[in-house]
């Protein structure tokens, strides 16, 4: 199987769904996050610790996706049955350790007095034992693994990849051949998303068919939810799909170089200009908040706390 294509760097930014979709919610998140070292008013260090904080339900995603490359790197050397007393043990560890090393919004904002294991731990396990009891895992071990040494299992970098000369970003879970087929499965431990998911499988088969120079329709990329029990959504898409997946992206990815005073060096115009969302459905659960809303959130003194 061909190798990942590797690209230079240039500043100008890179459409990628995370991205515009922070985007089109909030212009002024959009700035704390991408631009914060040209804010006139506000410390690039009180924004950059806001921008690292986490919350439980990233850290259950990042512990779950830990656990499964390190299941996959194993079920890739060999297909034995697993020790579940020594898997479960190892997701704990994991988890524990994401748990105490994390610095979570729901403390910093002081909703919570401290996020332990218990908090993270239940979900990541119900979400595994669903992996290990679905019809899935069972193929991957009779079936898949037999091309285990053209696996791809959580790439390096960031999925950068190229969609009418615009730089673009995919990052794939797992990506394995079968047969002249090319699989992609994405593990999600949150909500299903029809609309935004179906975006996110469209750009995988882009991504792969722009790397491993394969027809649209012989990319056969899924997202795999474990929560709260398995279920897979799956679609194979044709070149007229991504064709019209690229005429989005490139308007989507001019949209936000309107926000750039300097295009080619991803410079960006006044920070006043990225308007701020008021609703408090959103704004409750930004990590930016305190920046927003200083009078119910003292972020100094949170800071300094």
């Amino acid at each position: 199987m061909k190798q990942v294509k590797r690209f230079s760097y240039t500043p100008i930014l890179g459409w990628s769904m995370s991205r515009y979709n922070m985007f089109s919610i909030c212009k002024r998140k959009y700035f704390y996050h991408y631009y914060n070292k040209y804010d006139p008013e506000l410390p690039v260090r009180l924004i950059r610790q806001l921008k690292d904080l986490s919350s439980k339900p990233l850290v259950i995603g990042i512990a779950a996706h830990e656990v499964i490359q390190a299941l996959l790197t194993r079920l890739g050397k060999t297909n034995k049955d697993i020790d579940r007393v020594k898997f479960i043990d190892y997701a704990l560890r994991t988890s524990e350790h994401l748990t105490k090393t994390a610095a979570f919004h729901e403390v910093f904002y002081r909703e919570m007095e401290e996020v332990t294991i218990e908090d993270i731990y239940p979900k990541v396990e119900l979400c595994l034992g669903n992996l290990l009891d679905s019809d899935r895992y069972r193929w991957l071990v009779e079936e898949a693994i037999k091309t285990s040494d053209e696996w791809v299992i959580e790439p390096g970098g960031y999925g950068e990849t190229r969609m009418d000369d615009l730089k673009v970003y995919f990052k794939v879970d797992f990506l394995f051949p079968i047969g002249d087929l090319l699989y992609i499965l994405d593990w999600k431990t949150g909500k299903q998303d029809a609309e935004r998911h179906r975006k996110q499988l469209v750009g995988y088969s882009a991504w792969a068919s722009y790397h491993f120079e394969v027809e649209a329709d012989h990319v056969v990329p899924t997202i795999a939810y474990l929560h709260p029990q398995y279920q897979e959504v799956e679609e194979v898409f044709n070149e007229f799909d991504l064709e019209h997946f690229a005429i989005q992206v490139r308007a989507e990815t001019e949209e936000m170089y309107e926000y750039c005073r300097d295009l080619e060096q991803n410079i960006p115009i006044d920070k006043s200009d990225f308007t701020r969302i008021d609703d408090p459905r959103i704004c409750s659960i930004c990590e930016f908040r305190g920046l927003c809303f200083p009078e119910d959130y003292p972020i100094e003194a949170l800071a300094e706390g």
